[in-house]
């Protein structure tokens, strides 16, 4: 089936099937956080982006080959209600920002910095240490060798503007100018964005609206 990014808390999961990588896209808990599993199809390792609710659900999307890994996108408690219970069961490794690693309760074995690099199987996804949301927020790119690269942005980029900055000017001038210069500035139109909750979308989708934000600062 054509994947769409459309998922919804008690549904099932959406996949994307990709060359080297299988995405699976899944909504969990009270405020619709997303949650994706990656798969490398050569080799089978599995890692999760943002355990944020509802372990069982994610440990049956897991299934019975378990997780390498799991990676919490930044601090803010949605994105890891379930993160003690899914690393409890799996004994994956944890990594996040160097910054907002304080922030999260379970302990964070790798601390991620701009431009690190972490692997899933063969599959390198790049790290993009992003400002303003959070102080530690990471985005993760996987420039796919056979086609349009694949953007998770945590809370960070969404379909129609930037993430939450709390009316604070100097936070919001922050994660525009980081996510201007880090993905916008980066990346082809193509890029196909995973966010943190809600519907995907891609950078060719949103960068007309790129003046407006910044007028309007928020």
């Amino acid at each position: 089936m054509t994947y769409s990014g459309t998922v919804k808390v008690g549904g099932r999961a959406d996949v994307h099937e990709l060359t080297d990588l299988m995405i699976s896209k899944v909504a969990v808990g009270p405020m619709n956080n997303n949650a994706y599993l990656l798969r490398c199809r050569a080799t089978g390792e599995q890692l999760l982006i943002d355990a944020a609710n509802e372990a069982g659900t994610l440990l049956r999307l897991i299934g019975d080959d378990g997780i390498a890994s799991v990676v919490t996108t930044h601090r803010h408690g949605d994105h890891w209600q379930a993160l003690g219970e899914v690393v409890a069961a799996t004994s994956a490794r944890t990594y996040a920002g160097r910054y907002d690693a304080e922030g999260i309760p379970v302990p964070t074995d790798v601390l991620v910095d701009d431009n690190g690099t972490i692997r899933v199987g063969r599959v390198p996804l790049t790290a993009r240490h992003l400002v303003g949301h959070t102080p530690g927020s990471i985005a993760l790119i996987y420039d796919d060798p056979h086609g349009a690269p694949h953007l998770f942005t945590g809370d960070c980029l969404f379909p129609g503007g930037v993430g939450n900055t709390h009316k604070d000017p100097e936070a919001f001038a922050s994660l525009l100018h980081d996510v201007e210069t880090k993905l916008f500035d980066q990346l082809p139109d193509e890029t196909w964005v995973y966010p943190g909750h809600g519907h995907d979308t891609t950078l060719g989708d949103e960068r007309p609206q790129l003046p407006q934000w910044r007028a309007r600062g928020w």
